[in-house]
Parts: C-alpha cells; structure tokens; sequence
C-alpha cells in the first residue's frame, strides 16, 4: 500500500484531501501542529494515521516515514517558500500541492533541474486554479484560431468554511498590486477592486443570480496569455456569497491603496468570527464560471462553462485534482521535474469526481455580435482600407500603440475644459489604447505617455454615440476616398438634446498610409476656440 504524508491534513481542504486519499486506498500519515486534532480526525478511519510535525521539520520526517507522495494542503502559499518542495526533491519523493498563490506556482519551475536531476515530479497548484481552470480554458479554446479574451470567476457559498490560510489569503490581496494581461499588454489593477455582478445559469438547474466578484490574484493570469493562439487578455474575479461582504473588502482597498495600512492579512482572525455569525445568511450553493471569447474563420464566438455546486460541496472542488494527479505520479505517468498543474489534467478526468457530488457543469457556445463599427456601417466597413478593419476589429478585449502628436488649446478657457475632460497635454507622447467591448459597446481608454482618458462608444440608430460623462455625442460615419470621417449630428446633457449650432465641432478623420492606421482629432468649441487637436498613428498590440 502506498503512503501519502499530506500537510495541513486535518484542516478546512486537506481533511477532504485526506479522506479522498483514503477512500482510494492509500494509507494517509496526516501532519499537523495539534496530536489532539489529527488524532480526532483519523479516529474513524484505520488508514488515517496522525503524525504531529511542524512543516519546518519536515526533512527529518521524510527520512523516518518515507512516503511514497508529499501532498502539501496548508497554506497560504502566498506567504510559503519552497523548503517542502525541496526537501522532497532531496529525499527524491514527489511532490504535489494545492497552492493558488502567483509567484509560488509560476516560480515553482526554478526547482525543475534539481527535479529532474532527482528523477522526481514536482506540481504546483493542483487545485480550482491554475489546474481545474487550465483543463477548461484548454477545453474551450479548442477548435478556435485565436483566443481574444479570458474571464473566469468563482463565487463560494457563504456556509462553505473558510478555515485561516483561506482567510488570509482574501484579506491578504486586498488593495494589493495585481499584474494581469489585457489591452495587449501588462496592467495593474489591484485586489478586490472592479466589482462586477455575475449570474451563473445552465439548463436543469436553478440558476446563482446577482453574485459579486472582484479582481483576485491567481496564477492563471500570468499562465494562460502564453498558452493559448493569440495571447488574450485574461481576467479572475473572486466573491463571497453575500454582497455586504464583496462591498466590504472593496472598500478596504481604499485604506491600503491610500498607505494608512499596509496590508489586511493581519486581520484575518478577525474574518472566521465574522463569517460564523453571518454563515445562516447564505446558502449551500458555489459556482464557478469561464467565458472565453475567440474567432473561428469568419465568426466571432463565445464559449462559457459554468459550474453549481449544491448542498454545500463547493469547498470539494479545490480538493479534486489531488487524487487524480497521486494515482498518475505513483503510477509513474508524472515524468519528473518542476511544474505548474496547469497542464496536467483534462476536463474530462474530473468527471468522475463530479459525478460523486452535487455538482453539475454545461459549455455552451453562442456567436457573438458583429463589431460595433460593423453593425453600423453595414457594407461600408467591408471597403475600408485593412488597417481601419482591423482596428474596428473590437471583441472583448483589445489594445493598440503608437504616437500622437497633441497641439494644446488656443486660449486660456479652453485649456481649462481640456483639463476638465483630462485631455492630454501638448507634445508628442507615447500612445496605447485600452479597448474593452460590453454588450455591444466599447470602452476606449487612451493613455497619452501616462495621461489617461476614456469614452464609451455605443450605437443608436445608423450612428455611433460617444459618452464622456454626462455628455453624448451623436456621429455619422462616413467612409470616404482615403479611410473614415465622422460627421457630428448631434449632442446632448445629461439626455437632455442640446442645440447643434453649439456642439464641439470634431472633423475627425481615420486613413491608412503605409499599411499603418493613422488619425486626426480636432475639437473646437464655438466662442471658445480649440480645445485639443491630436493627431498620430496605432498599430493592434
């Protein structure tokens, strides 16, 4: 029989790990601080043995107890080094974890020659994220020529347990810096901020509505844009069950962000008491979901998985991989080295562990709109020059770089409205565009060398509307010999349509030159004169 020495083997994941292990037929030695604790939990079960270890001593308990795997489910590996993974490596037993810390699981491969060296596999992240979610981004993204963009969430029930590592690892990114991929570049963003409520919903099942979830730090986001046919912009979001609670961590990132405090991970004894007071609030019920939006040939396409778990089975599916990942490292279907679990399994070897539990999951596919410059010039767009298509060619997510050249206000006043509507500065910068496209409309940001302002494109009728603030502008678009005009028709406040006669006049024009995208925007204001005039060229990034 084989032995399986599990850290952190009593707690909230790895007494599941354990029992699972178990259920498989291998005798578990189940480490923790507590002998009172591990002996309480293994009482029931003869292949449960307890072993009171502190991880630091874990090179001299691999020598008396030589397990045949190391399964590591303490945690927060935000906070962990490598010293198991390599104690393992030098006693030349493999490893496997549930980590879903960043920099621990995209670091992990620095152990790989010393791994393969040892002839021993090393995994990381064998959990919800990077290997459930891998095995589904790869299941979606099959079949398609490119991949746009990337969205994932995860939603827990508020009965489901989080035990310390959990909650220090929520509180710890809280208003923490977050790297991600999007606009054809790296951003940040930080922890927790950018709420978004989302719905989870398949046929047969009574659907998750009105869920919060905020940006959370996962190594998918730095894993995926390199795996996947043309680097998409990929995003992870994360919620508790109950709204207060996602509305009460995004507020908490203003403190960390403003420097009064330097991080919340110290307050996590804090959350537990929290949530056992709050825990009859909620449900039993967790979700999960991956949107990956692509091309295939001609066709713009939206694939979606979504996962519900019912009857509190939620907290199960972070333990899943495990087993799977231990039969084939002790079956020696593990070549050795060092590893994320990105890759290891396939969707379809999680059905099994499906099928034992409350959990149902569905992918659907639907064809998405055409773009939004598209839709509106109908046939017109088909004869603009390729540049201007491909620019137009917003799904998602996008970006674009290049230079602009920036001419300043002609007078006083109007440099004021040009500050008000945080318009860049004369002279020549650097120029990239954020193009983020939802429910039909587009969001463009431009960032001028480090001077930043957005507007939202949408559509109404045959002519495209620009918003910025309050304000919305009314334009026809026009091709014309050498690209794009856009012809204003009309302007309002706050809905309210105000007189044409004193609209910003905007002969902005799109044209191609040299295979490359080019503009020119200039806006003057009657009785004020002009307010900005840029001009420059953008390449897709």
């Amino acid at each position: 029989m084989n032995s399986i020495l599990v850290l952190g083997g009593y707690g909230g994941f790895g007494a599941r790990i354990s029992r699972r292990l178990a259920a498989a037929g291998y005798r578990v030695l189940v480490v923790g601080r507590s002998m009172d604790k591990a002996r309480a939990f293994c009482a029931r079960d003869p292949a449960l043995v307890p072993l009171p270890l502190d991880r630091a001593d874990i090179a001299a308990a691999l020598v008396s107890e030589k397990p045949d795997l190391v399964v590591d489910a303490s945690g927060p590996f935000q906070a962990m080094d490598y010293a198991v993974p390599r104690a393992c490596i030098a006693a030349r037993i493999p490893y496997c974890d549930i980590a879903d810390g960043r920099d621990f699981v995209c670091g992990i491969s620095v152990l790989n020659d010393a791994a393969r060296a040892a002839g021993v596999a090393v995994i990381a992240g064998a959990s919800s994220v990077p290997a459930l979610s891998g095995a589904v981004v790869r299941h979606l993204a099959d079949g398609l020529d490119r991949v746009r963009a990337v969205e994932m969430a995860i939603s827990a029930s508020n009965r489901a347990t989080a035990g310390p590592a959990v909650a220090a690892s929520i509180l710890g990114q809280v208003g923490q810096p977050v790297r991600l991929f999007r606009g054809g570049r790296i951003a940040e963003t930080r922890g927790w901020q950018e709420l978004e409520r989302l719905d989870f919903a398949m046929p047969g099942t009574k659907p998750i509505t009105g869920r919060l979830a905020a940006i959370a730090d996962v190594p998918d986001l730095a894993l995926l844009p390199d795996r996947l046919m043309g680097r998409p912009a990929v995003v992870f979001r994360a919620g508790t069950e109950l709204g207060w609670q996602n509305r009460f961590l995004w507020a908490m990132v203003w403190p960390v962000r403003w420097g009064l405090v330097a991080g919340l991970s110290r307050f996590s004894h804090w959350l537990l008491p929290m949530q056992n007071l709050t825990r009859k609030l909620g449900s039993d019920r967790s979700a999960m979901m991956v949107r990956l939006f692509g091309d295939r040939a001609a066709a713009r396409i939206e694939r979606r998985w979504t996962l519900i778990a019912d009857g509190g089975d939620g907290p199960e599916i972070p333990t899943l991989a495990i087993p799977v990942l231990a039969a084939r490292i002790l079956a020696g279907k593990e070549p050795p080295g060092a590893r994320d679990a990105g890759l290891a399994l396939g969707l379809l070897e999680y059905e099994p562990a499906f099928a034992g539990l409350a959990i149902k999951h569905h992918v659907e596919e639907v064809n998405a709109a055409p773009s939004l410059y598209r839709r509106i010039m109908g046939g017109d767009y088909d004869a603009l020059p390729p540049s201007l298509r491909a620019m137009h060619d917003i799904f998602r997510d996008g970006g674009a770089a290049g230079e602009a050249e920036v001419f300043g206000a002609s007078n006083g006043l109007g440099r004021i409205v040009a500050r008000m509507m945080r318009f860049p500065p004369p002279g020549k910068h650097a120029l990239h565009v954020w193009f983020r496209e939802r429910d039909g409309g587009e969001t463009w940001t431009r960032n001028f060398g480090g001077q930043c302002f957005s507007s939202r494109l949408s559509q109404s009728g045959n002519r495209l509307v620009e918003k910025f603030g309050p304000l919305r502008f009314f334009f026809e678009l026009s091709r014309t010999a050498e690209g794009l005009r856009m012809d204003m028709r009309g302007w309002s406040f706050l809905g309210l349509r105000l007189p044409l006669a004193m609209a910003p006049r905007s002969d902005a024009r799109e044209f191609e030159r040299q295979g490359r995208f080019h503009f020119d925007v200039p806006i003057v204001m009657p009785l004020i004169g002009t307010v900005v005039h840029y001009r420059g060229w953008l390449e897709p990034v």
